[in-house]
């Protein structure tokens, strides 16, 4: 049985609460043809990335990312969607787990 799965479309501000500081990002998730796809900006450092693997299981997303600012790092992301919050962490290889908290920008439906 599938679990529901509640719209996760539009853009989410992000902050994540990293050993170097609080970082904001801005999450963007498109839905085309069937398939989730996305891409985080962070607010400070201007970077963009594509998201890898970006997977929707009911209220749950994951996916990784890599960033060269503000240091060079593999991130895996595991959030979950409650209406307009989202909640969970970001892991990057073997550093302690950040914590990953953020609200809906725009309406579900874009």
């Amino acid at each position: 049985m599938n679990e529901p799965r509640p719209p996760v479309e539009g853009t989410w501000e992000l902050a994540i609460l990293t050993p170097l500081g609080r970082q904001h990002t801005v999450l963007t998730l498109t839905r085309r043809d069937g398939r989730l796809t996305g891409t985080m900006r962070d607010v400070r450092h201007g970077e963009q990335a594509e998201l890898t693997g970006l997977e929707q299981h009911g209220a749950r997303l994951t996916w990784a990312q890599s960033i060269t600012r503000p240091m060079r790092l593999n991130l895996v992301f595991d959030v979950t969607v409650d209406g307009a919050a989202m909640t969970g962490q970001a892991k990057a290889g073997k550093l302690p787990a950040s914590r990953v908290t953020g609200q809906r920008a725009t309406p579900a439906d874009g």
